[in-house]
């Protein structure tokens, strides 16, 4: 299988990694939308909603609130989005959840300096 995010989630491709367990890898996503943020995926392939089964959704639902907690604590953002596309809208055909964080004032940070305040 050629699936980017198959390869970053087991290590053959570099990223700016903030968060791994057994199920899933949390990384913060290289065209960032606003400071933080971050992709988190399955390790295991699955396409889209229709496919992933819910025990592995409510392990990344879990993960998410864990992390929305520490990109808002740490970052200062005033809200977060959570968005999760599907079908031609999707990019990478793996299922992944984005984490959106909002700032009332623009905050402009290199991936290196949010990278560095949330591994």
């Amino acid at each position: 299988m050629d699936c980017l995010f198959c390869k970053i989630g087991n290590g053959e491709i570099n990223s700016y990694k903030i968060y791994e367990d057994d199920i899933v890898f949390a990384f913060l996503d290289i065209n960032p939308k606003s400071a933080g943020h971050t992709l988190i995926i399955p390790k295991k392939h699955y396409l889209d909603l229709d496919d992933i089964d819910i025990d592995t959704l409510t392990h990344i639902m879990k993960v998410a609130k864990t992390l929305k907690i520490k990109i808002t604590e740490i970052l200062k953002c005033d809200g977060l989005a959570l968005t999760q596309n599907n079908g031609l809208i999707q990019e990478v055909k793996h299922f992944h959840l984005h984490l959106i964080p909002f700032y009332q004032n623009k905050k402009d940070k290199t991936l290196e300096e949010v990278y560095n305040l949330l591994k």
